[in-house]
């Protein structure tokens, strides 16, 4: 880190980015894959998945809250 900014990389997710999750049982882990060509992976610890899920939940509640994204689909979800 140089200047006091943090590096971040910034993942757009659309309803069509291949999205793929495959439990890691022997490392107590689960790996989520999103894209193919150029494939981002997150790799999840047991722990951490109640946390992320919240995460989730509360960014999804806030958008609902303030009357939802143009243009954006929830079908199928929750």
């Amino acid at each position: 880190m140089t200047g006091g900014k943090r590096d971040l990389v910034h993942v757009h997710i659309t309803d069509d980015l291949p999205i793929r999750a495959q439990a890691l049982p022997y490392a107590d882990r689960v790996e989520i894959r999103l894209g193919n060509a150029f494939p981002v992976a997150l790799i999840i610890d047991y722990a951490a998945l109640g946390v992320l899920e919240r995460a989730i939940q509360q960014g999804w509640s806030e958008l609902d809250a303030a009357g939802r994204s143009k243009g954006g689909s929830d079908a199928g979800l929750r």
